[in-house]
């Protein structure tokens, strides 16, 4: 009865296997011969393109209860079959790069300083890092971003929904209604188009990416992007000592990991805050400012642009561009106000 099963076909309407689909769904392997029961199976473990399982390894797949090597093997063939996993032109790839949105951030300043063409911050498909202490604006640019990745902006960007993952109890939906009036947009359209998820410890954070896969593959093209406040909260609590820093950095790069192919795969923007440490051997080597982001190299390497964000004079705070490969390194200046990240005034 169970190998019966296992062989069901089962018709998917509405998928085209063609190029200019959002993505290719995983239903499609069914006509290169994979049996729906196994597709099931990568579904409940957020594998639900066939570009994320171009993305998964042979080993994490057998690693999936019901999937043998024989059958990942064969799985993997299927999916090869399906993509260009070849080299393709710089100029083609030029190309693909014009699909990228901007979201504003709400601070003309803040854009102006930060790129060439007035282009707003944040980009379709990259990872961006904000790390910063405490009290200099990382929770409210990130509340703004709720708002504002809604908006209409250039290029035909029509905006679009949003997913905030909370590890440290800040999101606030009182302070989004705050901000859309700051907008003229109808507060509840704007509460509606916000997914919100409370994240207790690292392995809960790590598995709301699942759901966070599963609802980008379920409403393609609609959601623009994600936030995480912040990424390091909750590894600082589950993981202590040099003793476990090891296992936490590589819990920490499986998830980065796990963040950019998400990013990738269905083309969406990824916000992530994340923590300062004070660093006790500064003050022997001189340095001007003794604080460092926690993380490590690991989340400095896996993050696509870098801004630092620091206190400046009276309400004022500075951001600072730490790392990034397509704007050069510069400052800006901003304000927090009631309708959230603003200009700063002298």
């Amino acid at each position: 009865m169970k190998a019966s099963e296992d062989q069901v076909v089962e018709e998917v309407p509405g998928l085209q296997d063609d190029e200019e689909s959002f993505f290719q769904d995983i239903d499609l392997l069914q006509k290169h011969g994979i049996n729906m029961a196994d597709i099931k199976k990568m579904k409940s473990v957020g594998i639900c393109t066939v570009k994320g399982i171009q993305m998964t390894t042979r080993k994490a797949l057998c690693n999936i209860k019901g999937l043998s090597e024989a059958k990942v093997e064969k799985i993997k063939e299927a999916a090869g079959k399906m993509l260009n996993v070849g080299f393709q032109t710089a100029f083609e790839y030029s190309a693909k790069r014009k699909e990228v949105f901007h979201i504003t951030t709400g601070s003309q300043e803040f854009e102006l300083r930060f790129t060439l063409h007035l282009a707003p911050l944040v980009q379709k498909l990259p990872t961006l890092f904000l790390p910063a202490e405490f009290r200099t604006g990382k929770t409210q640019l990130s509340h703004t971003l709720c708002v504002t990745s809604q908006l209409p902006g250039e290029d035909g960007y029509s905006g679009g929904k949003v997913i905030f993952i909370d590890t440290e109890n800040t999101f606030r939906p009182d302070r989004l209604r705050d901000i859309a009036d700051r907008f003229n947009v109808d507060h509840d359209a704007v509460l509606d188009n916000v997914l919100y998820a409370r994240a207790y410890t690292s392995e809960h954070q790590m598995e709301l990416l699942d759901f966070v896969a599963a609802k980008f593959h379920e409403e393609g093209g609609v959601f623009k992007l994600l936030i995480i406040d912040s990424i390091m909260a909750l590894f600082r609590v589950d993981f202590s000592g040099r003793g476990e820093l090891a296992e936490r950095q590589q819990k920490l790069a499986q998830m980065l990991s796990r963040l950019q192919k998400i990013s990738e795969e269905y083309n969406v923007a990824v916000f992530v805050t994340n923590q300062m440490t004070a660093d006790p051997g500064a003050g022997m080597t001189f340095q001007a400012d003794p604080k460092k982001p926690i993380g490590g190299h690991i989340l400095a390497h896996a993050s696509t642009t870098r801004i630092s964000l620091r206190k400046g004079r009276g309400e004022m705070r500075i951001a600072k561009i730490f790392d990034s490969p397509d704007m050069p390194e510069n400052e800006a200046t901003f304000a927090i106000s009631a309708g959230g990240v603003t200009d700063a005034k002298e």
